[in-house]
């Protein structure tokens, strides 16, 4: 299924903000971090389908995960996925999963094999009031570098429409061809990447 809703996005950098300096003798407040990135939990799975229903099925029909499949992979492998949350409120997401085949089959979308190299990005969005930001490219930036710290993870596949192909291509992803099956009236491409060598790209990806 087509990996990235919000298309056009340009690398920016993450809009940390610096915290509060405390003051001697008053009590310390608990706050949300301005921007944090984590792995995503089952409880997170309602307001991750919420942003995909918002920015797939209402413009294409059909949606890469459902609840129950968004559940089913979050706890399974949630060291597969990465959120991006802003004072605690989730506004990016990818979920993965591993595959132990060459190329993506139907199967692919739905399972998740314990003993496979290779990463399946399932999808990637962004909720809709941050889109056209640069929040997709820096998150894919960091989702590469987090999988290129799991030494039994040697790549990454993804399956997307055509008009996203570029989008990829910029972070290393190269063609595989035609994916092998279709989604109702939708074709897509297959692309993959070594996720060896993604910590030194994204020092250098200004992200």
């Amino acid at each position: 299924m087509a990996t990235q809703s919000a298309h056009g996005l340009e690398p920016e950098a993450s809009d940390l903000r610096p915290g509060i300096p405390e003051t001697p003798g008053r009590p310390r407040r608990h706050t949300l971090p301005a921007s944090e990135f984590r792995c995503l939990t089952p409880e997170d799975a309602a307001s991750v389908f919420e942003i995909e229903r918002e920015a797939f099925i209402s413009v294409l029909g059909i949606c890469p995960l459902y609840l129950d499949e968004v559940k089913h992979f979050l706890t399974l492998c949630p060291e597969l996925s990465l959120g991006w949350f802003q004072e605690g409120r989730l506004v990016a997401f990818i979920i993965g999963s591993l595959w132990d085949q060459e190329r993506l089959t139907q199967e692919s979308l739905t399972l998740h094999r314990p003993r496979g190299r290779t990463a399946h990005l399932h999808v990637l969005a962004v909720h809709h009031a941050c889109r056209r930001q640069g929040k997709g490219s820096v998150l894919m930036w960091r989702y590469l570098h987090h999988l290129g710290g799991q030494p039994d993870v040697r790549r990454a596949v993804l399956m997307c429409e055509d008009r996203l192909v570029p989008f990829y291509q910029r972070f290393g992803f190269s063609l595989v061809g035609p994916c092998a099956f279709t989604l109702g009236s939708f074709t897509f491409t297959e692309l993959q990447c070594s996720t060896r060598g993604h910590a030194s790209l994204r020092r250098n990806s200004g992200c």
